[in-house]
Formats: structure tokens, C-alpha cells, sequence
């Protein structure tokens, strides 16, 4: 089975601005730009053309020329109840942010954008629309995913975690991390570390080295009475 394409529609005055845009959202697999629009006007003939194709997804700006942008929000939201919509804009003030929370923005991204932060919004509207289109009902766990209805500190773990390289896990790091602290005037090997966390010796390595890499550790060699020097492991917090 083909997966589905979702066609997005660019608000946008700059066109610099707007063809970074969709750059950004042809980066992304499964949509597709349909149309760039520059004033409100272009907006509302597009929006409300029978013969164009309507967008599953509206990147609006707040700063449009003709029209201010929250006013074109709201006609969009009260005409286009399917469509959803993204702010993308250099609108930091509280009202504007408030305002489009209760119009039911999907979200709201401050300009300059970040590819990355982009990409999440992306792949989390194509999550949600396949979780609505695939299923007759959702558990109180999906509900949540889907409104993200997430503590403070979830939602903190989840960026984390994004960032993180891959191998390194959130919640293992931070074991990782009190281990190391716990041994801040001897330091540790990998394998005594591996032991306390209940991990392998090369994956407590892997690890400890991303920790160095970061300079929150560093790595001196001990000389034992025979063998090999050892790498010994210590918390430069």
C-alpha cells in the first residue's frame, strides 16, 4: 500500500523566505507543496477556488501585507475545518500565540526555523493523521501521543532524546551520569560502570566516551601493579 501525500500550502511574503520553506517540506517524504502565496487575497482565492486542490496543511505567516494574519487564521479555521494549520512566523507576542492556541494551531514555530524542529512538526502530523485514518477508536494512551498531553519533564526527556546520537539512550545516560558522580574522586572503568549499571563493558564505553566527548568526563589511564593501563573514567561536574 502507497503512502498517502500530503499537500501543504506555503503563507509566506518573503519569497526567499517562502522557497527555503519548501525546501524544507520537500526535504520531508510524504508531501507535497501545492501552492505559495504572498498576500491574503492569494490566500483566500486559492483557499476558496473549486478548482484547486485543498491543502491537508497551511504554513501561515502572522505578517501577511493585505491582511493581518490571525484574522486570515481564523476565516481559514471557520471555512476549512479539515485543514490544518501551522504558524511559521517572527510573532513572539503572548496575545498572538494565545490566540492561535485556542483556534487550534497545530503548531507554532518561531522564525528562523530549524530543519529539525521543522521535520518533528512534519513527521508528527503525519502520525497523527495516519493514527486517526487507520483506526476506529484510541485508548487513552494514544488520545495523549496525539494531543500531546505530555508532563514538563516528558516533553523534556523527548527533546533530549532527540538530540542525543544514536546508541545513546536518555534514561541509560542519565544512570550513566549519577554512577559517574558517585565516583568523582576515584573515577571508574568501563567495566566497574558496566557492573553498577547493569550493561555491558563496551556499551558502559560508549557511553562514558560520549560523556568525555562532551567534556562533562574525561579519561586518564591507570597503571595497575600488572597488565594493562586501564582507562579510568572521571565526572568533570
Amino acid at each position: 500500500m502507497q503512502n498517502p501525500m500530503y499537500n501543504v500550502l506555503i503563507v509566506e511574503d518573503d519569497f526567499r523566505v517562502a522557497e527555503i520553506t519548501k525546501g524544507f517540506v520537500e526535504k520531508v517524504d510524504g508531501f507535497n507543496v501545492i501552492g505559495l502565496c504572498k498576500t491574503g487575497a492569494e490566500t483566500e482565492s486559492f483557499l476558496f477556488n473549486l478548482n484547486e486542490t485543498t491543502p491537508d496543511l497551511i504554513l501561515l505567516d502572522v505578517y501577511i501585507p493585505d491582511v493581518n494574519g490571525l484574522d486570515l487564521f481564523w476565516k481559514i479555521r471557520e471555512n476549512l475545518h479539515q485543514v490544518d494549520i501551522v504558524m511559521i512566523t517572527a510573532a513572539k507576542e503572548v496575545y498572538t500565540i494565545e490566540e492561535a492556541l485556542r483556534g487550534g494551531i497545530f503548531d507554532y514555530i518561531v522564525k528562523p526555523v530549524d530543519f529539525n524542529r521543522f521535520k518533528r512538526t512534519l513527521d508528527t502530523f503525519k502520525d497523527q493523521r495516519g493514527s486517526l485514518s487507520s483506526k476506529e477508536k484510541l485508548n487513552q494512551e494514544e488520545i495523549d501521543l496525539l494531543t500531546r498531553a505530555q508532563s514538563p519533564s516528558q516533553s523534556a526527556a523527548l527533546v533530549e532524546q532527540e538530540q542525543l546520537p544514536k546508541g545513546i539512550d536518555s534514561i541509560t545516560l542519565d544512570k550513566v551520569k549519577n554512577i559517574l558522580s558517585l565516583h568523582s574522586d576515584t573515577g571508574i572503568t568501563a567495566s566497574s560502570l558496566g557492573e553498577a549499571v547493569g550493561i555491558s563493558r563496551s556499551t558502559a564505553r560508549r557511553y562514558l566516551e560520549y560523556l568525555v566527548s562532551i567534556s562533562e568526563a574525561r579519561a586518564e589511564l591507570s597503571y595497575g601493579d600488572v597488565g594493562r593501563p586501564e582507562r579510568l573514567y572521571i565526572s568533570n561536574k
